[in-house]
């Protein structure tokens, strides 16, 4: 076992002790796999009866396994995304406690694994739906066609890939990045393929909400991490806090407490966040292969669906108003999807959009219950719900929407009310994503691990360098969970300890920060011309 050089000065006035590197080769105990792979078969049984008794509860006869077979595919691949997801992100979580010797390496794996599960559990579903709604709206309403499977499978492999290759060069690169530009890619080929602009392609005030939390994280990371340190120090004296591990020694039992604590903290909020991502394409999947058991909530109590009624008409007349003096003869939809892809209130806008209100709110009336939807018109009815939720929400941020605020509250009512109709998370989906995660922390972590604890200060990492970072990207990522915002995890916690190294006098090794940065900013570029390259060629394929 080597060890790890240090070359900064005394810290707190304490002598520079030698800190043994970690073994990072150990297995896990036997009785330890058996027990995790009884939990996966569970849980994968778990997932394939849910399936079968959403399905069956339907009362739809299957007369093809096509549906069923591209299902399979589908979710093999966007659970593909979420397990290379957890290998590659959540390495991050477990480095500090792993170099600070406060866990072994197999039992800090099994630990944030564990807490992965569980954040993906409770998560809330927000973070889920803000990565669907990047996506073009011609392509979720007709997820079902093959252009909607070219669309989903085109950005989960460029994510995969992507991912797997700075994984190999052990690149804390960003999985939320990733995703990201490959949505972008997707938007703008499909654009480009349809004599459009590509700049139509893809709903930029939301990319640019979501590219500046990416942008900020990092740099929120780094300033914070840094601060929270000096602070320990003003407030904190002991010096065992400051010093880096004697040998393989274990810390101080508080001190180990704290770093266990914030460790958690990450994989809880790396779970709650990153696998959402996940959730939401997974949904998109379900819809396009089986929409007579996934479109509508079914669930939905009778209650809910007595205050959408409500709400429904109170918005009918908000729309119908502004659209006065205006008829609309024929379809509605072509004219509230063009708003919806160019964001341009045109005279049809209104009027259209009050057509496809008193439209949705007749089909609900007609069935009284979301469960009572024939299901030969449940994809037709979800499509309309879920384009007239967007159009609302585009209106909602327009300037010229000429609204007051009595008016947007009514619309926002309504909006929520479509929208605990069309963006619900079943309980197996959730399962299923948490298994993909946590394995996938299991499998893969060792090289972000060493990134992470060896290669970015030139110094061992210390006790309180280590809590910092962990600690502000706990609150950091739980916060952008809490606001539906997808941040890296990767960019917080290794910035977090490029901040804690920078604020402790420690020394940055400037070849992996170099490396860092040119993996951050190249990965949306490089995304998006994959994605778009491989959505090209699967629209020609499917």
């Amino acid at each position: 076992m080597t060890d790890i050089t240090l070359n900064s000065s005394m810290a707190e006035g304490a002598p520079i002790q030698p800190a043994s590197r970690p073994n990072l080769d150990k297995g896990f105990n036997p009785l330890t796999m058996i027990i995790f792979f009884g939990i996966l078969a569970a849980g994968l049984l778990f997932v394939s009866y849910s399936i079968y008794s959403d399905v069956d509860a339907t009362g739809t006869r299957v007369t093809s396994y096509l549906p069923y077979i591209l299902l399979f595919v589908a979710l093999l691949i966007a659970l593909g995304f979420e397990f290379v997801n957890g290998f590659h992100d959540t390495a991050n979580a477990v480095a500090t406690v792993i170099y600070t010797h406060s866990l072994p390496a197999e039992v800090a794996v099994m630990w944030s694994g564990l807490f992965n599960f569980l954040g993906v559990l409770f998560s809330t579903g927000a973070v889920a739906f803000g990565i669907v709604s990047l996506l073009p709206v011609e392509l979720i309403l007709q997820v079902g066609s093959s252009a909607g499977f070219a669309m989903v499978f085109a950005l989960l492999i460029a994510a995969i890939l992507w991912n797997l290759g700075t994984w190999y060069f052990g690149l804390p690169a960003s999985s939320s990045h990733t995703l990201i530009g490959s949505i972008i890619g997707v938007g703008v080929a499909n654009a480009l393929m349809r004599g459009r602009d590509g700049t139509s392609g893809v709903d930029w005030g939301k990319a640019t909400e979501i590219g500046y939390a990416l942008l900020l994280s990092p740099l929120v990371g780094f300033v914070c991490a840094a601060v929270l340190l000096l602070l320990l120090k003003m407030i904190v004296r002991n010096p065992a806090l400051y010093a880096a591990p004697e040998g393989n020694k274990a810390p101080p039992l508080w001190i180990r407490g704290l770093l266990i604590a914030t460790c958690t903290g990450v994989s809880f909020a790396h779970g709650s966040n990153d696998g959402q991502k996940g959730m939401g394409l997974i949904m998109l999947i379900l819809i396009g292969t089986v929409p007579t058991a996934y479109a509508l909530n079914r669930a939905l109590p009778e209650s809910q669906v007595a205050q959408f009624q409500q709400t429904s008409e109170a918005a009918s007349k908000v729309v119908a108003a502004k659209g006065a003096g205006h008829s609309i003869i024929g379809n509605p939809r072509p004219a509230v999807t063009l708003y919806v892809a160019e964001h341009k209130i045109s005279e049809g806008t209104y009027p259209s959009l009050a057509v496809l209100v008193k439209d949705v709110g007749d089909q609900v009336a007609k069935y009284g219950s979301l469960n009572k939807v024939p299901a030969e018109v449940v994809g037709n009815t979800r499509n309309d719900m879920y384009l007239t939720s967007e159009a609302i929400r585009f209106l909602m941020k327009d300037k010229e929407n000429d609204l007051n605020k009595e008016e947007v509250a009514t619309l926002n009512a309504y909006k929520g009310s479509l929208d605990q109709a069309t963006k619900f998370i079943p309980t197996w989906v959730k399962v299923a994503v948490a298994i993909a995660l946590g394995l996938g922390t299991m499998i893969g972590w060792k090289r972000i691990v060493i990134t992470v604890g060896e290669k970015i200060g030139k110094t061992h990492l210390t006790y309180a360098q280590g809590a910092s970072a962990e600690l502000v990207a706990a609150a950091t990522i739980g916060a952008a969970d809490m606001f539906g915002l997808p941040v890296s995890t990767t960019h917080v916690l290794s910035s977090g300890v490029a901040g804690a190294m920078a604020a402790n006098g420690s020394g940055l090794q400037i070849a992996t920060i170099r490396n860092m940065v040119m993996a951050w900013v190249l990965t949306l570029p490089a995304a998006i011309l994959l994605s778009g390259t491989l959505y090209v060629i699967f629209s020609r394929v499917f």
